[in-house]
């Protein structure tokens, strides 16, 4: 398998980016069935979700950006912000529905939107998070999130909607780790060979999100938001 087709793979089955090339099949068993205790998901020390959070940027991008963090009520504000971008740490339930990471709550993806994904691509998140602390299944997160998305009470996505994942100290799926750093972008549904995605050595990947009526476009870079260099995969 070339290296380009692994991450193509790695993209389809990780919203959140992550793996390897060796991806179970979908029906294998998941060593995380259900949601775990919410304690596993929280991280206790509020400035260390803030630290990790910022992380997802470079420090020119992430000490003027809004960060929230995550409470038992769901996401708050913890630093305000006045670049437009908005830091947060992003949870397992931010994959897609059959990834083998949907409940596994060591999964931290620390990312950073630029404002037009905070006010366009967050909003949706936010929800997925709301309905899961309220209880909701996974099945039934998906459906409301499809159905919010179609009566348009969830934004469409804006022009210009990305996000920088370049976080070292990220936990993406016990796949892989860390991953590879890299930028996002999010565009209503689109067909990927109109950018560039998916062809024979494009670095670029594509795929659908999950129902949402989007599809994100996903571009590895070589370092770490901290300016060191990225390990070759």
């Amino acid at each position: 398998m070339t290296f380009h087709n692994c991450l193509r793979k790695l993209a389809a089955i990780a919203f959140i980016a992550g793996s390897t090339c060796q991806v179970k099949a979908q029906d294998a068993k998941t060593p995380y069935p259900n949601m775990a205790h919410l304690e596993q998901y929280l991280i206790q020390d509020r400035n260390a979700e803030i630290a990790l959070a910022q992380s997802a940027a470079p420090e020119s991008i992430s000490r003027d950006a809004e960060v929230l963090v995550l409470g038992r009520g769901g996401y708050e504000t913890a630093v305000k912000g006045k670049n437009g971008f908005v830091c947060i740490v992003e949870r397992s339930w931010a994959a897609p529905s059959n990834d083998s990471d949907f409940w596994n709550p060591k999964l931290r993806g620390p990312i950073c939107h630029n404002a037009a994904a905070a006010r366009s691509y967050l909003p949706r998140f936010i929800k997925k998070t709301e309905l899961i602390l309220a209880g909701r299944s996974k099945a039934e997160m998906f459906s409301a999130i499809a159905s919010a998305v179609e009566k348009k009470e969830l934004p469409d996505m804006e022009a210009g909607a990305m996000c920088y994942m370049l976080s070292k100290q990220g936990y993406l799926s016990d796949r892989g780790g860390h991953w590879l750093p890299h930028l996002m972008f999010f565009s209503p549904p689109v067909d990927p060979a109109t950018w560039g995605a998916n062809l024979p050595g494009s670095p670029m990947i594509a795929f659908p999100g999950s129902g949402e009526n989007l599809t994100v476009f996903l571009v590895p870079v070589r370092q770490w938001s901290d300016g060191t260099p990225a390990p070759e995969h």
